[in-house]
């Protein structure tokens, strides 16, 4: 019988314990943190014969394999499992090890930013299709728990974290969006950083690439046959954009001379850059399946995108407000900012060592103004008076979630008529809020109490 030892109880560890146990396996759950959601977590654990071992963070002695959940390879008790010789996986490889024969395909894709949207595209452009299809991974449900289920089809999310500790993973597609720094506290270097994001390619049967991105067309590019995808006119072997349509030049039976059209852009929403570049990427992989052009538009037409992804709040004064809160780091940021013309920009939170330089430089000539807040605003500062020193920046001190209505009126004050007021602040929250939604939330009622005042 093996003995596992898994790492932590989140929502992927203890879907594995759970696993794992129902499978007559010997299963220990380590976790440092005794919390109230933990303990209700071991109790229903042990009711399936898992023990939880609370604060220590030692290997248990006998076991046979360590599955962890995203923790770093320096981590103690990684570093104890590897040096004992004990077989380190992630929960995503050890799902696709416990994929019954006949297991439905895995269309997998990562990046930087972006990949929750394209999952999404995927999933329901497969679901157009007519394929029974779950969006899973880094998204949704825990992989090793839908790997078991009757389904066509699984769009995968995979973060770095979840690749570094894949070993044998072979989709029968992967895509990569894109690739900047991040989490490299985590990986140790950007170079680190990028390999794990291309052991997404190491055994995919087809290699989907964002062509515009330099670093992703270097990971493809020992792939011979890779398919990418550019906001430029395409190529052969490519899918991209012609004036206002979506084409696909690569799934085609005559890809040197025909193209197939898959949608519109008016068929993606929100209609930006990146928007349209993740529904690239949805439809190749959904084409390299075999799935029919219309259900490419059905699909994207049928999508919701989540919340505070450009997420339209208000216009108030003929101002238009958008959340974007979800851009937690300047790689995000840069798409937002790239998707309007005339911009006060809200930025600001925990830069995490992230140089905001180029992004500001780039955005410059689209900024009317600037609201910063949060614990790293003076970086995004000093960045707005090289490149942009012009631009009237209004800087709030307070480190209150309250403060987010201070936040809203300066911008107002700063914003004309036609306008966007856009929240991509480039940094993490929790230095003020909970999460990025925390923040979305506080903006979007405080524009919506700026439309109460003005209304009255």
């Amino acid at each position: 019988m093996t003995y596992t030892c898994v790492a932590g109880l989140g929502v992927s560890g203890t879907a594995v314990a759970r696993v794992l146990a129902e499978r007559g396996e010997r299963v220990v759950v380590v976790e440092a943190v005794e919390g109230e959601r933990q303990l209700a977590a071991a109790a229903e654990l042990a009711m399936a014969g898992v023990e939880t071992r609370f604060g220590e963070m030692t290997l248990p002695q006998g076991v046979d394999r360590l599955v962890t959940t995203g923790w770093a390879p320096h981590h103690p008790l990684i570093a104890a499992a590897l040096a004992a010789g004990v077989e380190v996986v992630g929960e995503v490889e050890l799902a696709w090890r416990l994929r019954p024969p006949h297991a439905a395909p895995w269309l997998a894709l990562t990046g930087t930013n972006g990949k929750t949207t394209a999952v999404r595209m995927l999933t329901s452009i497969l679901l157009a299709a007519g394929h029974k299809a779950l969006a899973v991974g880094n998204v949704g449900v825990p992989v090793v728990r839908a790997v078991a289920e009757p389904y066509d089809a699984l769009a995968v999310e995979l973060s770095s974290f979840q690749l570094h500790w894949s070993s044998t993973l072979a989709p029968h597609a992967a895509a990569i969006l894109n690739i900047a720094p991040d989490h490299l506290d985590w990986h140790g270097s950007m170079a680190a950083y990028a390999a794990a994001k291309g052991r997404v390619y190491e055994r995919a049967g087809t290699v989907i690439f964002n062509a515009d991105d330099p670093e992703c067309a270097r990971l493809a590019e020992p792939y011979e046959g890779a398919v990418g995808f550019t906001l430029r006119v395409p190529r052969s072997g490519q899918l991209g954009v012609v004036e206002d349509l979506l084409v696909d030049r690569a799934f085609v039976d005559d890809p040197v001379e025909a193209a197939e059209e898959l949608a519109t852009l008016a068929d993606i929403r929100p209609l930006a850059p990146h928007n349209v570049a993740n529904a690239l990427a949805a439809a190749a992989l959904a084409r390299s399946l075999g799935v029919p052009s219309e259900a490419v538009r059905l699909g994207l037409r049928a999508f919701k995108p989540d919340p505070h992804r450009l997420s339209h709040v208000e216009r108030v004064g003929d101002v238009d407000y958008i959340d974007d809160s979800k851009a937690t780091n300047p790689h995000a940021a840069a798409a937002a900012l790239s998707a309007y013309s005339s911009i006060v920009w809200v930025a600001g939170g925990q830069l995490k060592g992230a140089d905001v330089d180029d992004l500001v430089r780039r955005a410059a000539p689209r900024l009317r103004g600037a609201v910063l807040l949060g614990v790293d605003r003076a970086a995004i500062a000093e960045a707005l008076a090289r490149h942009a020193p012009n631009v009237p920046v209004v800087d709030i001190a307070g480190q209150d979630t309250g403060v987010m209505d201070t936040v809203v009126t300066e911008a107002a004050r700063l914003a004309s008529p036609g306008d966007t007021v856009l929240l991509s602040p480039a940094a993490a929250s929790l230095d003020m809020f909970p999460g990025y939604p925390a923040r979305g939330e506080a903006f979007a009622r405080a524009v919506r109490e700026l439309r109460r005042r003005r209304e009255h």
